[in-house]
């Protein structure tokens, strides 16, 4: 006997299909004021690039000028791969006439993209890692695109764009798209962590899990291990751990987002700390590491340089790069406290020394 009172399974199933990013942003924020249409109409104009550069990945390999360098160098001093340039130039090409932005800042342009003023201009900026992992896409691996949301403050009228270099908590959004088995959109504003999963049949990205939260602790540690001999002595003692300490797994993907993808849902930590010769680290503070530190802190989950949250560091330049310690809250404060015994040894040494 079916309880009229009790929604049969079908029904849920078909609110769950109807879920769509726009609709969902509309519920986060419970209103349809003017800032919650920008921030959805911003979220589509995300998704729509996502969806053109995961048909472009999906043919890559049967596409001439799809695969492989182009032979430049971006201003990260990196070579840049034929999708970079692609990805790089679909989110202008989305945005450009949306009325939505003033500025895109991406890790593929030395300076910002000013909308010009004959298109019409937004009061928030979007920065974004169009391409993340692209050296994984000539042998078709996961590949991701990072992306943060920004308001202007104040006039930039010296194209500085000066009022960017903020600490992490000021983004009012952040998140990645995913390209692998499925396409996958991961996104907060402030009110947790929802991931969607494109549906081709639809050409809309669908709920398909909310509210995620990470693991307090996880099994999983994802790192280049090849650079074992360039990190500092207490990243070193800290791998020397998970090798003597049974339950720990090593994943590395080289793609930050399908590696902190993983970590995201199954806890754990990513590192990709700095070296003895760049102390910096790789990742770009703007571009990657601020924007999935929003989604950690968002999902109960850490970000750290290993000696300071990186919602906290303030950027002296666009392209500042900085270490990433990022996942479980567990996990991030275990590899600090070696970094910690690391510096306690060394000022011991050196007060001895004196």
């Amino acid at each position: 006997m079916v309880d009229a009172d009790q929604p049969l399974d079908h029904e849920f199933a078909l609110d769950r299909d109807c879920t769509t990013l726009s609709r969902h942003v509309f519920q986060q924020l419970q209103s349809f004021s003017a800032d919650a249409q920008d921030l959805s109409a911003l979220m589509n104009r995300i998704a729509l690039a996502g969806k053109l550069i995961a048909r472009r990945l999906s043919r890559a390999g049967l596409m001439a000028g799809a695969l492989g360098f182009t032979g430049e160098v971006n201003v990260q001093g990196e070579s840049v791969k034929k999708m970079d340039v692609y990805a790089n130039e679909v989110f202008i090409s989305v945005f450009k006439q949306s009325g939505l932005v003033c500025r895109l800042a991406s890790e593929e342009m030395e300076n910002p993209y000013y909308i010009p003023e004959n298109c019409p201009i937004g009061r928030y900026t979007l920065l974004y890692d169009p391409i993340d992992g692209s050296s994984n896409i000539d042998t078709n691996i996961n590949v991701g695109s990072i992306f943060a949301i920004r308001q202007q403050e104040g006039e930039d009228l010296d194209g500085t764009a000066a009022d960017l270099l903020q600490a992490g908590h000021k983004q009012i959004g952040a998140g990645y798209i995913l390209y692998g088995p499925s396409t996958m959109l991961v996104y907060s504003i402030g009110r947790g962590v929802h991931a969607f999963t494109l549906d081709p049949s639809l050409g809309e990205f669908i709920l398909s899990t909310e509210n995620i939260q990470i693991p307090a602790h996880g099994p999983i540690y994802s790192v280049n291990e090849g650079n074992f001999w360039q990190w500092d002595e207490g990243i070193r003692d800290y791998i020397r751990y998970m090798h003597r300490h049974e339950g720990y797994t090593a994943r590395y993907s080289g793609a930050l987002v399908g590696d902190f993808h993983r970590i995201l849902f199954q806890g754990g930590v990513f590192l990709y700390p700095g070296t003895v010769k760049k102390p910096e680290g790789k990742l770009r503070l703007l571009y990657e590491s601020a924007p999935l530190a929003y989604l950690a802190k968002q999902a109960g989950g850490r970000a750290s340089t290993g000696t300071e949250e990186i919602l906290d560091v303030l950027p002296g330049k666009l392209h500042q790069r900085t270490p990433l310690i990022i996942g479980s809250k567990e996990d991030v404060t275990l590899v600090e406290s070696f970094l910690k015994e690391q510096a306690r040894v060394r000022e011991e040494t050196a007060n001895v020394s004196r």
